[in-house]
């Protein structure tokens, strides 16, 4: 059975944390043509925070719980809950867990979408980080369904990441400060929706590296 260990496997997250850090500037300059240009910054504090309290020999469930509780605790905001419930979801699922097989990644995938959307009360085409998660999640298990491989699967869900962050270019802003500019929020990316792809975009690459 194809599984990817549970224990001293922090960098997985570690390898988020840096690709966010790496993409800061480039968050913000996004979310600077519709809110208020400090997605990445904020983005960037937290998950720097974050890094400096993962033991280097900490479960992957262990150093999710670790980001999900920084960013709920120390930055606030509309980040700090949302990307903290994403990331608690994700280490709930997976905590008791010695070996991580697709069936149980899909399951921690479904959480954390399904903890956002009662968050967040975001849907599919309301111009959020949803856009990305729930279409990635969807690719992931509609892969599962045709009984591809753990690594097929996970690149599946960064084809399913990117589709959905890039079709917010196409959609008007529901939620959040970006949904006061109406008809004028389409034509550009959304800075959740793109910070979202990239932790899945990472995390997927990580993930296959350990297979």
């Amino acid at each position: 059975m194809e599984s990817i260990r549970n224990s001293n496997n922090a960098s997985i997250v570690l390898d988020v944390i840096n690709a966010i850090h790496e993409n800061s500037a480039y968050l913000s300059e996004i979310d600077g043509a519709t809110g208020d240009g400090d997605h990445g910054i904020n983005m960037n504090k937290g998950f720097l925070l974050a890094r400096d309290r993962i033991p280097t020999d900490a479960s992957f469930s262990e150093a999710l719980r670790i980001v999900g509780r920084t960013l709920v605790m120390d930055i606030g905001g509309s980040m700090g809950p949302i990307y903290g419930t994403m990331f608690s979801r994700l280490s709930k699922t997976l905590k008791n867990e010695e070996e991580i097989t697709k069936e149980l990644f899909l399951h921690a995938l479904e959480s954390a979408t399904e903890g956002l959307m009662e968050l967040a009360g975001a849907k599919i085409g309301d111009k959020t980080l949803i856009d990305t998660l729930y279409p990635a999640k969807e690719a992931f298990k509609k892969s599962i369904e045709e009984d591809k491989n753990f690594k097929q699967c996970l690149e599946e869900l960064a084809i399913g990441a990117t589709s959905g962050k890039d079709n917010t270019r196409n959609l008007v802003a529901k939620i959040g400060r970006a949904a006061r500019l109406g008809e004028r929020s389409k034509g550009y990316l959304d800075a959740g929706a793109t910070s979202c792809f990239i932790i899945l975009k990472q995390m997927s690459e990580s993930m296959q590296n350990q297979l």
